[in-house]
């Protein structure tokens, strides 16, 4: 079979496809058909060295993967061969409050990702899809939409309040959708005008261009009547977070999720005073994976796919995730 590597060094330079054996599957194990990944922002930084240094190479690449169970292990009662199913992100971690180990057994990152046309999957480790979606949407779940999902629905979201959104990236279009599946007014952000009307378009109540108008916080916090909205999903990180804080009402929530914004200092004075509750979000269990189904099943909510391409163009949709260019997931058609 053929796999996608981060071979023998970090950067794109370094990534191969090769020929890898058929994995074969043990007890409690299972082996799918990836048909499509889409891509984070994690993945990027894992390739070029910037989110675990220390990794053990060569790794195969990208955490979100959807196809066909092909082969099943002894003892495997959850899922059977046919069933169309994504990866979790943490391949051990079921329900519950993260772990130790649950954050020890991501995709792409502490063992193999599913950039390959068959990949080895724990039982614990699938989830089975909305059979509406098509296998390019269903890639785009595991890890944007799940975050979006413990952002929010396990944030504590509640009808008639309000969200602030910074990007229209995948998590942040994510969160928009599950915002309206709420109720809650949705705040955007982004750096393109062009974005920001395909995000009114999608719902949105109101938006801001932060290259023309740095003082977005001060923008959100008059839209929400000048006490600040009640969450903020965070993606940007140490860069916008002194803002997000800013932005939020006393004892409003924040949902620290990504460092698209790079490096930066906070002052904690803003969320020790206002009572501000950051909350870390590694994306969710599978418990929540499932659960995000359920809703996602019952209102048909179609994830937003920017662009395909080709399996053997790993290397350009990188490079295209890194322009900033999408609108939503960028995807990988593997088989």
């Amino acid at each position: 079979m053929r796999a996608w590597t981060i071979a023998d060094g970090f950067g794109l330079e370094h990534l191969q496809l090769v020929e890898r054996p058929e994995p074969n599957p043990g007890p409690g194990q299972v082996v799918v058909a990836v048909k499509a990944c889409s891509l984070n922002f994690r993945d990027l930084l894992i390739v070029r060295g910037l989110y675990n240094p220390r990794m053990q190479l060569p790794r195969i690449p990208c955490s979100d993967g959807a196809g066909e169970v092909v082969a099943v292990g002894a003892g495997v009662t959850r899922v059977a061969v046919g069933d169309r199913v994504c990866a979790t992100f943490s391949q051990r971690w079921d329900s519950g409050p993260l772990n130790d180990t649950a954050a020890r057994a991501t995709l792409g990152g502490d063992v193999d990702g599913t950039l390959a046309e068959r990949v080895l999957l724990s039982e614990g480790g699938v989830v089975k899809y909305p059979s509406y979606l098509s296998i390019e949407e269903a890639a785009t779940l595991p890890c944007a939409a799940v975050t979006a999902w413990n952002a929010l629905a396990a944030g504590g979201l509640k009808a008639g309040e309000t969200v602030l959104l910074l990007g229209t990236g995948g998590v942040s279009i994510f969160a928009l959708q599950i915002a309206k599946l709420f109720g809650a007014r949705v705040l955007i952000t982004s750096g393109s005008d062009e974005k920001l009307e395909r995000a009114l378009g999608m719902g949105a109540s109101a938006g801001v261009n932060y290259k023309t108008n740095a003082d977005w916080d001060k923008w959100a916090k008059a839209q929400a009547g000048g006490a600040g909205v009640d969450h903020v999903v965070e993606v940007g990180g140490a860069g916008t977070l002194e803002k997000s804080c800013k932005a939020v009402r006393t004892a409003g929530h924040i949902a620290l999720i990504g460092v698209l914004s790079g490096s930066g200092s906070v002052n904690p004075i803003h969320i020790l005073m206002r009572a501000i509750n950051v909350r870390g979000i590694l994306v969710g269990s599978r418990a929540l994976f499932e659960e995000m189904n359920r809703a996602f099943d019952l209102h048909k909510v179609r994830p937003v796919v920017d662009f395909v391409f080709p399996f053997e163009e790993f290397p350009r949709a990188l490079e295209y995730l890194e322009s900033g260019a999408h609108f939503g997931k960028v995807v990988v058609r593997v088989g």
